[in-house]
């Protein structure tokens, strides 16, 4: 099977998830500036799982250039990554409304947990289908972003209870980490393209 198929259909889903997120921001009752005010949290909870779901889409599209064919493991790897990055509305929606409280700021970082957990994997099922001298196997190494990422992740959830605002601050240094360009893939495929 090729790999154009797997990949419509994921934009299709991330594009949902975005636009699930966003009808969140429901339109205030009144005309001034402070009838925004209580909109705050969950405008931020909105920008930051906008910025993971953009984050995902970004290194999903470079993980599909390391594939040349898809196995029954990669799709399955890739539906199990769907179902975490589709539970991040509901947690960004509980989160903004109780203005980022412990559990469901806790929650939050468990989906991003999985979501990061579920990424790894389908990296491997393309690993373990292209062999150990494929592309991304070379490209990703040792994978210090993505370990160090789920380290994060694991520190912020029992924090999230004791303090919510450091927890969510893990949250945010995770996704700044992965704003910087991750450029692995993209000079293994160059350096490939190169005579």
């Amino acid at each position: 099977m090729g790999k154009n198929r797997l990949e419509t259909f994921s934009d299709g889903v991330l594009a949902i998830i975005i636009t699930i997120m966003v009808l969140e921001l429901k339109v205030p009752h009144g005309d001034s500036l402070t009838a925004l005010s209580p909109l705050i949290p969950v405008f931020f909870g909105y920008l930051l799982s906008f910025i993971y779901i953009a984050i995902y889409w970004n290194n999903h599209h470079h993980l599909m250039h390391t594939v040349g064919h898809v196995s029954a493991s990669i799709l399955w790897a890739n539906m199990h990554l769907l179902f975490w990055l589709s539970l991040i509305p509901f947690a960004t929606a509980w989160m903004g409304e109780n203005h980022f409280s412990a559990t469901p700021t806790a929650l939050y970082g468990f989906i991003l947990l999985m979501a990061g957990f579920a990424y790894w994997l389908l990296g491997q099922a393309i690993i373990r289908s292209h062999g150990p001298d494929a592309l991304l196997a070379k490209a990703v190494g040792n994978d210090l972003k993505g370990k160090g990422s789920l380290a994060l992740y694991l520190l912020a959830i029992p924090l999230a209870f004791y303090q919510e605002l450091l927890a969510d601050a893990i949250y945010v240094l995770v996704a700044i980490w992965w704003l910087l360009p991750d450029r692995r893939i993209e000079r293994m495929l160059q350096n490939q393209h190169q005579p």
